[in-house]
C-alpha cells in the first residue's frame, strides 16, 4: 500500500518517516495519544534524526501536527506539505449527523477490528481506497490487523475527533503546499481549501482521485510526486 510512497519519495532525496504512537513497530497502548503529545513525539524524531533545515510533509491527520510544528520551529522548516488534511476533526466540526455517524462506526471498530471476519475492515478499506483492487484490499486488510489493536484504533479515532488547528493557520509563516483528492471520503475536498485559504501564501492543488491514500499507478499519485518534488527544489534555493 505505501511501498510507491516510500520509493518515489526517497528517490530523489532523504525520507526520514516514523510510526505514530500507538501505530506499526511504535509501543502500543500508550496512555498519552493527545495532539500535543504527538507534537512532542514529532519534536522528538526531529532531534533524534539530527536534521537541521527539512521540508516537512504531513499526510491527514498529521497535517495538523505539521502545522504546528512549523508554527513552533519555523527556523527548522524549509516548506511544508500537506496532504488529505483538515483543520478540524469530525467531532470538531460539529455536525450531529456526521458524528453519529462516526461514533457507530467508532464502536463497531472496537468490537470488530481484530476478528478474523474482514467485514468492518473491509468497509473501513472502500472509505480511504474505493478505487481500490481486490489485492489492495488485502494487503490493506493484512496492514490494519498488523499494525494498530482494535483498543488503539478505537482511542485514536476519537483523539482524531477533536483536533481543531483553526487558530493555528494564520500563524504560518514558511512556505505552504496543500494537496488533496477531489472526491476523498476521508477528508472532503473543502477541508484542503479550508486549510489552503487559512495559511498566508499556502498554495492548493485539486487531484483527480478519490482515493485518501493515492494508489500506484493512478495519475494523481504521479502529478502528486511532480508538484512535491517541484515545491521542494524550489524552497531549497528560497
Amino acid at each position: 500500500m505505501w511501498r510507491h510512497w516510500m520509493r518515489e519519495l526517497s528517490r530523489r532525496n532523504r525520507l526520514v518517516r516514523y510510526d505514530e504512537r500507538c501505530n506499526g513497530l511504535s509501543q502500543r497502548h500508550v496512555v498519552d495519544i493527545s495532539f500535543e503529545t504527538m507534537l512532542s513525539d514529532l519534536e522528538c524524531v526531529v532531534e533524534a534524526a539530527g536534521l537541521d533545515r527539512f521540508t516537512l510533509l504531513g499526510l491527514s491527520q498529521s497535517c495538523a501536527v505539521s502545522i504546528a510544528y512549523a508554527i513552533r520551529h519555523p527556523e527548522r522548516v524549509s516548506g511544508m506539505i500537506l496532504y488529505g488534511g483538515y483543520v478540524k476533526g469530525w467531532r470538531a466540526r460539529g455536525d450531529a449527523g456526521e458524528i453519529a455517524t462516526r461514533e457507530a462506526a467508532a464502536t463497531l471498530m472496537r468490537e470488530n477490528w481484530g476478528k478474523p471476519n474482514p467485514m468492518f475492515r473491509q468497509a473501513f478499506c472502500s472509505m480511504f481506497i474505493p478505487g481500490a483492487t481486490h489485492e489492495h484490499f488485502a494487503w490493506m486488510d493484512d496492514l490494519m490487523l498488523r499494525t494498530v489493536s482494535p483498543d488503539d484504533a478505537w482511542r485514536l479515532q476519537n483523539s482524531f475527533s477533536v483536533i481543531d488547528v483553526s487558530d493555528l493557520l494564520e500563524k504560518v509563516s514558511v512556505p505552504t503546499l496543500v494537496l488533496h483528492a477531489r472526491d476523498d471520503n476521508v477528508a472532503p475536498v473543502e477541508s484542503g481549501r479550508t486549510m489552503a485559504a487559512g495559511i498566508p501564501g499556502a498554495r492548493f492543488i485539486e487531484l483527480e482521485s478519490q482515493n485518501h491514500i493515492l494508489l500506484e499507478g493512478e495519475p494523481a499519485f504521479e502529478e502528486f510526486i511532480d508538484h512535491v518534488r517541484a515545491f521542494i527544489a524550489e524552497t531549497a534555493r528560497a
